[in-house]
């Protein structure tokens, strides 16, 4: 249950601009602003002497109204901008845009691979945020393997997974109502209770956002019959640059996931198709290194935050800043994230090298070996090489022939077209320190 904040009076904002004032207050509000806290997180902190908690709230409000700007006139959404916003979206810009370390970012030689990986953790952790049951491991060989969906669950993977890279694709496109709806039915092919609702905007307000445990109505969107005036506001948001009101590209690209889900244009899905809006905005304003970041697996590690930065914008009057707040903290720790696997694969490629020295194999061979070392059960196919390194046919299948040749791999026909790679009865000992002696 989320905790409505209190009523500020008029006696409470005459209050309020004295406590401003204070110099013995200014660094506790700046804190509060920097953190964004929520009322429940302000009342159980110590105040200054002689300050209520209501009094100090107000303050804090006062604080936040006196430098806020419209975002969304016909809602109430407003936001205000604070000083850490404007250093992470800094710190953003210097390392998620234009072409400025790129390269000490992502080495060029794994690019390719760290998309692949990237985009399938994204497809799995978006798809898992609204219902999507079945595991890492079995989600990742169906889309290596290009194997048909067999489930629900898997369904909403495999259009999670498409539709990121249709939004690559068309990320230089201006949004419109058709860009929006293809979206939104590449996201939602045969995962909805109507497949009439694919790619089609609902025509009935019988619709509600509710909590999952105690069954609470949460949210209930805007009429059925303000949602192409909506689109149509959204597409002029996102495609115009408004000089005289300018918003940076990031916190944009958050207010667009927002509105998406705060309108709920469609039956179902609008919470996959937000986050993937987020994604086409952050890439056509050339923040290339969004591509390679799992923003939906931090969001579904803390997925109780992201639905409360929702609520509490709905619950103080619009405010907006708690949902910016959060979802600018999430790109922070997503680009750690990236940092850190990268760090693991650099790490593992320099292990590699022993292979390459040792028995004449290429990098990519000497990543498969590793792939075998750390699975000794696995059956590999052309297939899943192609779409794991992203390379052609010929070059996957002539990787994997070679690892034959040299002993490593075996191969195993399951029928006239189709073969697997197991590892051969010598991997152990091609592989152990005194293979090379």
């Amino acid at each position: 249950m989320i905790e409505q904040p209190p009523h500020i009076n008029e006696q409470s904002q005459q209050k309020a601009l004295a406590i401003v004032r204070r110099d013995d207050t200014r660094q506790l509000i700046s804190e509060a602003n920097d953190n964004y806290w929520y009322w429940s997180d302000v009342k159980y902190k110590s105040c200054p002497a002689g300050i209520s908690v209501n009094d100090f709230w107000a303050a804090i409000k006062f604080s936040r109204y006196a430098q806020s700007r419209v975002i969304w006139k016909k809602y109430g959404l407003t936001l205000f901008i604070t000083n850490k916003m404007q250093q992470q979206c800094h710190y953003f810009d210097m390392n998620f845009g234009g072409t400025w370390g790129s390269s000490s970012v992502i080495p060029n030689e794994d690019r390719t691979q760290y998309l692949i990986s990237s985009l399938m953790e994204e497809a799995i952790s978006s798809s898992q945020m609204e219902g999507a049951s079945t595991t890492r491991k079995v989600a990742k060989e169906m889309l290596r393997k290009k194997i048909s969906p067999r489930s629900r669950s898997e369904q909403m993977i495999f259009n999670n997974y498409n539709s990121i890279r249709f939004i690559t694709e068309h990320k230089n496109e201006d949004l419109s109502p058709e860009l929006l709806l293809r979206i939104h039915s590449l996201m939602t092919h045969q995962t909805l209770d109507s497949s009439n609702d694919e790619g089609r905007f609902r025509t009935s307000d019988d619709i509600v956002v509710g909590n999952d445990l105690t069954g609470e109505i949460v949210h209930n969107p805007p009429a059925y019959t303000e949602i192409p005036v909506f689109v149509d506001e959204l597409c002029k948001f996102a495609n115009n640059d408004n000089e005289d009101s300018f918003i940076h590209p990031i916190i944009k690209a958050i207010v667009i996931h927002f509105m998406v889900a705060y309108v709920h244009p469609f039956v179902d899905g609008n919470g996959r198709t937000a986050r993937a809006l987020f994604y086409w905005y952050m890439q056509k304003k050339g923040y290339w290194l969004t591509e390679y970041l799992s923003i939906s697996r931090v969001i579904y590690k803390s997925k109780t935050s992201y639905e409360r930065s929702y609520l509490y914008t709905e619950f103080d009057g619009g405010d907006m800043g708690y949902f910016v707040t959060y979802n600018l903290k999430v790109l922070e720790l997503a680009f750690k994230e990236l940092q850190a696997y990268i760090r693991r694969k650099v790490a593992q490629r320099q292990g590699n090298t022993n292979y390459i020295i040792n028995n004449g194999v290429n990098e990519r061979q000497a990543a498969i070996i590793s792939l075998f070392r750390d699975n000794p059960q696995m059956a590999i196919t052309v297939k899943e090489i192609e779409n794991r390194f992203g390379v052609s046919q010929p070059t996957a299948r002539l990787d994997l022939e070679g690892l034959v040749g040299k002993g490593f791999l075996t191969k195993v026909p399951v029928n006239k077209v189709k073969s697997n790679y197991v590892k051969s009865e010598h991997f152990d000992r091609l592989i152990s320190p005194d293979s090379s002696k």
